[in-house]
């Protein structure tokens, strides 16, 4: 089976298209043919070498999103040939999904939306992921108001979305003009891309996606979640009765089918700005470093 590999840190040029054995489910796993999959920003820093001790040994697959069909469904209940979405956490397992066949515990995996193709469905697990169960820490209820910092952005525009189906009324730091008609246009009220411009103290709690650090914008005893995890840890804020957390996404096939059931409602979209060819990863990743993007690139099979 092919598969993509680095077998050193470097450039888009160190990614490799590599046969590899099928893998061999062990018992609790499934084992899932890939469609497709997508790029992350941690994809990215892994190629480089800028996770350093934290990633695991060369040589590696890479990937950490998952949209195909069970081959092998084991015990999990998943019949062969349903469509599927995953997310493995690659830094943690070495379980990379940017291969023709993965096998991942059945914990992870989770029946794909119907009402959207694979592409689209594999740029969903892993900032769908980050979304949900930072909203789910923030504990945002409806009535409630929420900042989401970055929310033009792959993580923030679920999050946007994810929160206004839940009833909380949202507000949205974006960093380019042009994103603000994407967040009015999934329910955000106040959209700037000027922070001086948000309700000082006005935020029950606030979803900072790149190290905003916007922390004069939650109210006292409000909560504040950050997933920028290169930008540090978030300023105490414990003199104000402020809660803080710097949230790290973990596997979750639970969550992956609520989210899959917002998808097929229709109070969920995920967004692709360009698919590619397995054999167009380094274009891929080319296109990835430049930015710009509004929305995931993903690979097909």
């Amino acid at each position: 089976m092919r598969a993509i590999r680095i077998d050193r840190f470097g450039t888009p040029d160190v990614l490799r298209v590599a046969d590899l054995p099928e893998p061999e489910p062990a018992p609790g796993e499934v084992l899932i043919r890939a469609a497709a999959t997508g790029i992350n920003p941690v994809d990215d820093k892994t190629r480089e070498g800028a996770i350093g001790e934290g990633a695991p040994p060369l040589p590696m697959t890479l990937g950490w999103d998952l949209a195909g069909t069970v081959v092998d469904g084991g015990d999990s209940g998943l019949r062969a040939g349903e469509p599927v979405v995953a997310m493995s956490h690659q830094l943690a397992s070495g379980r990379g999904t940017w291969a023709e066949l993965v096998a991942l515990p059945a914990a992870a995996v989770a029946r794909a939306p119907r009402t959207i193709g694979p592409a689209a469905a594999a740029t969903l697990p892993l900032p769908g992921l980050t979304a949900w169960q930072t909203l789910d820490w923030l504990a945002v209820e409806a009535g409630e108001r929420l900042l989401v910092a970055g929310a033009g952005g792959a993580v923030g525009g679920l999050a946007l979305q994810i929160a206004r189906a839940r009833g909380v009324e949202v507000d949205a730091l974006v960093s380019r003009e042009e994103q603000g008609a994407f967040a009015r246009a999934h329910g955000a009220g106040l959209v700037t891309t000027d922070r001086r411009a948000l309700r000082g103290g006005g935020y029950d709690a606030v979803f900072d996606t790149f190290g905003a650090f916007v922390t004069g914008a939650v109210a006292d005893g409000g909560r504040y979640a950050s997933i920028a995890t290169q930008a540090g840890p978030v300023p105490d804020l414990s003199g104000r009765g402020v809660r803080t957390t710097v949230h790290q996404v973990r596997e979750d096939g639970a969550a992956l089918g609520e989210l899959a059931r917002l998808v097929d409602g229709g109070a969920l979209r995920p967004r692709v700005h360009a698919v590619f060819a397995l054999d167009e990863v380094r274009r891929a990743h080319e296109r990835f470093r430049r930015g710009g993007l509004n929305g995931k690139l993903a690979l097909v099979f």
